[in-house]
């Protein structure tokens, strides 16, 4: 296996890690501290995927309100309750990624968005997702 798809086998575990735990967390605000601890993973996981998720969980948790302010600024006839658990989970951990990995392409963030909001959300929910992250995109290049 290549370096690149070595990266991003681990990438795309810590982003799916961290989207169970930001999904979790929307319903008990549990601390990072236990959160990161990963004693609720049901398998063992390559240090490297482990930590970038720890990255993306504590990253997020840390500016959840600016996150969830980003994501209100960005609905039309939409309230922000409305927004499914999974939904939100994804959009927390991917707009984290655009503000703080300068490194990593917008449209990787986005296309790995919807590629778990596909596996996870309903079937709708990669429109959504993609809509709300497209316009967050669109407005950083506009600043």
């Amino acid at each position: 296996m290549s370096i690149n798809k070595t990266v991003y086998k681990y990438k795309r575990e810590g982003r799916i890690i961290a989207f169970q735990a930001l999904f979790a967390y929307d319903f008990h605000e549990i601390p990072i501290d236990d959160i990161i601890k990963f004693d609720w993973l049901e398998k063992e996981l390559d240090e490297t995927a482990l930590e970038y998720a720890k990255f993306l969980i504590s990253g997020t948790i840390e500016n959840i309100k600016t996150i969830d302010d980003i994501i209100k600024s960005k609905l039309r006839n939409w309230d922000f309750e409305r927004i499914s658990s999974i939904d939100k989970a994804i959009l927390r951990f991917s707009i984290f990624s655009i503000m703080h990995e300068k490194e990593l392409p917008e449209k990787i963030i986005i296309n790995e968005a919807i590629e778990i909001v596909k596996e996870f959300g309903s079937d709708e929910s990669y429109k959504f997702v993609n809509g709300i992250l497209d316009a967050i995109r669109k407005s950083k290049e506009s600043e």
